[in-house]
């Protein structure tokens, strides 16, 4: 977001060809596009009409929506104060203007690169307490608990989908896709059909119940379906993980 044409110009040029673009011209019009696109990166400069940087920043890292996208603020002065200011309310780096390409770029790849680490601290396949170590004020933490707990409140209704999850988190279907897209890097409907089979592994491994029995107590209607999924999904067939 920059409402200064010279500067958004030369943003544009530094990025065009590495990145997809969204333009806003003044801090509300930012905040509501970032609410309704959940961009991989904002940059925003401080001066901004209407909703200055801080206040977007401040906004948007409130939001469930868009708490997890990282935010670089542009500044003409980067003085201790402003940029004190801006870390409080969790911006993820600062840039000075004038600021030259090579600086830019390394700016974005490094945040971009961050959130690769955090789709590692969110795969499921490492993490099979279905439970994400909750750090304090990590909203992104939460989030993917409270994901994880709805969706295992209700492992044995086979209706439950995306649809649902969505509906009960309080977010569109796109948001809750965008959401979890960029901290797991996994669509909705995957997600849940992990949850589901990694509570079936686990139900295999702890009780004596019937993989039938298995299947309907985590969602699947189709006992054969069931066990196609599981095996695609582990590499073993439900029957070897007792043998």
């Amino acid at each position: 977001m920059e409402d200064n044409p010279d500067v958004k110009a030369y943003i544009n040029l530094c990025l065009e060809n590495e990145y997809q673009l969204l333009n806003a011209e003044n801090g509300q019009e930012g905040i509501d596009m970032a609410m309704e696109h959940t961009p991989d990166i904002i940059i925003s400069d401080i001066m901004m009409p209407i909703k200055n940087g801080f206040e977007l920043c401040e906004t948007l890292k409130q939001d469930i929506k868009t708490n997890h996208i990282p935010i670089i603020l542009l500044t003409a002065k980067a003085s201790q104060e402003d940029k004190i200011s801006g870390l409080s309310i969790g911006a993820d780096a600062y840039l000075t203007k004038p600021f030259n390409k090579k600086e830019l770029l390394i700016r974005v790849a490094q945040l971009i690169e961050l959130r690769k680490t955090l789709q590692k601290k969110y795969n499921l396949d490492t993490n099979l307490s279905f439970t994400i170590h909750n750090s304090a004020d990590n909203k992104n933490d939460e989030f993917i608990n409270n994901v994880i707990e709805t969706i295992q409140n209700n492992m044995e209704d086979p209706n439950f989908n995306a649809f649902y999850l969505a509906r009960t988190l309080n977010l569109s279907e796109s948001q809750l896709y965008r959401k979890l897209k960029a901290l797991t890097n996994t669509s909705t409907a995957i997600f849940i059909r992990k949850i589901r089979l990694l509570k079936a592994k686990q139900l295999l491994k702890t009780t004596t119940l019937s993989i039938s029995e298995i299947a309907y107590a985590t969602g699947f209607n189709d006992p054969s379906w069931f066990s196609k999924a599981f095996k695609e999904e582990f590499d073993i067939s439900p029957s070897d993980i007792r043998n």
